[in-house]
């Protein structure tokens, strides 16, 4: 939407921004309406351990030293705890710490538990919520003081947030009965200033940060420095270069065997008042500061009555040797990857360039005229689709071949084109039920010509249901597998792909140097609207799985938008049948195909009726594009 994906890491954060729910034109909802609570996986190690889990990933990149250090040393020590599910209980004052050092509204189990979770979004607050430390009872505006009954401990240095204004305030002041203190109690009524803002009784005060937890974290990594262990011994002789030979302690293979002299081209000579000291030595050696080395034992070979006319030389002289100890273990990072590997490698980019160079230019015909693939996300009953033209191939969704509703639509449109299933771009328990047990039915009866997969598990699930899959039936890749370069594409083959459909993420430069390989056909998205995001969390239904007490918003005839604060409405697509709902881009995709070598160009269609879906194709077949305030050339003529 913005030229920022989140499938590259650059995601934009539009889940943090504030949207109104609209149904039709009426506003149901507001707030942060896809900003999801901190994910808490505490209560569930001792399943991943059991489930043979290896490695535990936590968040830390966006995040402070504080944050990385208190939620890491939870966590590990409650995975030494997992190996016992009896003995295995999370006390509530490690969670309160998790939650102080940094919670979006407390925490969620995301979607690591079998029930409904009705907790995973906070659409109060997008960011960093605090401790609930109590309520404004009083507020001097003069001088800026806030009366309130603690909730939980504070002290001088923590930083606070209040209900209905920005930012955050150093608590820099406590009083209670008008003297100052530094200590705290939960029930205790006091005094904090100086906050210059506008408070009103009542305000809900939150503490951001504890001074005592972030200087106990700080305290922790500061103190941990794993180092390498290595010998030296340092040469100082009268009119010699000074020297240094390093070998070293460690059992790492990296560093066995070490053995590394240093030089450094400069020559002592004889003392005449004060003479070099050994200790001097030791102390200037031994300085190795951030350096991932430590000398644990140094031994000196000096003349006496040696001179040195400045330290630094010692300094330069150790700086050397480091690096030359760096680089010989960077020399031995070596992968080893089988000689049988390498060739297949090889082999694979040599078939890659002989393609290149023996692609065959289309002929004008074939270039200018493009087949037409159709994308009906909704399937109207009232529609006539016998009078669409011009149209080659149509996808339709899984699920109007589970519904006795669509027989009649589906006779129609399988009878005059080549049509195909369209699979859900994420495939879980219930749609691989409806699959196998309808796939087969519909195949039959509406003449299938093939399937639209959305992602790679697809294709061991149609090779479990169809023997010989690929002699009887076209696979399509859909723009869901982020076909990037020409590798993808050979291993898309490999698979038994017939034909991709280019990423509409990509650049113009970067689909043409695609539309130049010949291994399969291409397709490019030339009108509709791109799908933002797929989730697995109803906006309607402000849940992650569906449940009885619903208002099954999603089964009414209403149409339901995401409106942002620029007024840009984004609809909504509910699915209960796995509760993944789809949020489509406010404008529409419109591309002139006429600048690729494609072999279809796809539309994707939603509300268009049958008159206006014949002018999209009328227009496609001209290599025009729509023009417009509500039109868009996506990433077209953006940079990757």
């Amino acid at each position: 939407m913005v030229g920022r994906s989140g499938n590259r890491g650059k995601c934009a954060g539009p889940c943090r921004l504030p949207y109104e729910l609209l149904e039709n034109d009426k506003t149901i909802d507001s707030g942060y309406l896809l900003s999801t609570r901190d994910l808490c996986g505490l209560d569930y190690l001792p399943d991943f351990v059991d489930t043979g889990v290896k490695c535990l990933k936590i968040e830390g990149r966006m995040k402070s030293p504080e944050y990385v250090a208190t939620v890491t040393k939870i966590y590990r020590k409650y995975l030494d705890l997992a190996n016992s599910k009896d003995e295995y209980k999370v006390a509530p004052k490690d969670k309160k710490t998790l939650m102080q050092v940094f919670n979006r509204g407390m925490t969620s189990s995301g979607h690591l538990d079998n029930s409904v979770n009705k907790k995973l979004v906070y659409k109060e607050k997008p960011n960093n919520m605090g401790l609930y430390i109590g309520s404004v009872k009083k507020y001097n505006k003069n001088k800026g003081y806030i009366t309130l009954e603690l909730e939980d401990n504070i002290e001088i240095g923590d930083t606070i947030a209040i209900e209905n204004r920005t930012g955050s305030y150093r608590i820099s002041e406590i009083m209670e009965n008008g003297k100052n203190i530094k200590e705290t109690s939960i029930g205790q009524l006091v005094t904090i200033g100086r906050i210059n803002t506008d408070v009103q009784n009542g305000y809900k005060i939150y503490k951001l940060t504890s001074q005592k937890l972030a200087k106990k974290a700080k305290e922790s990594y500061q103190g941990e420095n794993k180092k390498v262990a290595l010998n030296a011994l340092v040469t100082i002789k009268k009119n010699q270069p000074l020297s240094i030979y390093i070998t070293s302690c460690s059992n790492l293979n990296l560093y066995k065997n070490l053995s590394v002299t240093s030089n450094l081209d400069f020559s002592p000579t004889e003392a005449r008042t004060k003479p070099l000291q050994k200790d001097t030595v030791i102390n200037q050696i031994s300085k190795t500061n951030n350096s991932p080395y430590y000398f644990k034992n140094i031994k000196i070979d000096m003349d006496n009555n040696v001179f040195l006319p400045k330290l630094s030389l010692l300094n330069e002289l150790r700086r050397i040797a480091l690096s030359n100890v760096g680089s010989i273990a960077q020399s031995r990072i070596i992968r080893n990857i089988p000689k049988t590997t390498i060739n297949k490698i090889n082999k694979e980019e040599n078939t890659i360039l002989k393609n290149m160079r023996a692609v065959v230019n289309k002929t004008k015909s074939n270039n200018n005229n493009p087949k037409i693939a159709l994308l009906l996300n909704i399937i109207n009953k009232d529609f006539d689709y016998n009078k669409l033209d011009y149209v080659d191939d149509v996808y339709i969704p899984l699920k109007y071949f589970t519904n006795k509703q669509y027989e009649t639509c589906l006779k129609t449109i399988s009878k005059k084109f080549d049509t195909y299933i369209y699979m859900p771009t994420i495939v879980r328990g219930n749609y691989k039920n409806l699959f196998l047990a309808n796939a087969e039915i519909a195949v039959n009866k509406y003449n299938i010509q093939g399937f639209v997969i959305s992602n790679i598990c697809t294709v061991k699930l149609l090779n479990s249901l169809f023997k010989d899959l690929n002699k009887y039936f076209k696979i399509i890749a859909n723009y869901t597998f982020n076909v990037f370069n020409s590798h993808t594409v050979l291993e898309l083959k490999k698979l038994g792909i017939s034909k991709f459909t280019l990423s509409p993420e990509l650049d113009k430069k970067t689909l043409q140097n695609l539309c130049n390989y010949s291994y399969l056909q291409k397709e490019l998205i030339v009108y509709g609207k791109i799908p933002l995001i797929h989730m697995n969390y109803c906006v309607l239904g402000e849940a992650n799985k569906c449940y009885p007490t619903c208002k099954t918003r999603c089964q009414n005839d209403k149409t339901y938008y995401l409106k942002d604060r620029l007024n840009m409405k984004f609809e909504v697509m509910p699915d209960n049948i796995q509760t993944v709902t789809t949020l489509y881009n406010s404008k529409t995709t419109s591309i002139s195909p006429e600048e690729f070598q494609i072999d279809f160009a796809r539309i994707d269609i939603l509300h268009e009726t049958i008159p206006k879906i014949n002018q999209i194709i009328q227009t496609v077949k001209q290599k025009k594009k729509f023009y417009g305030n509500e039109f868009t050339t996506g990433n077209l003529n953006r940079e990757i």
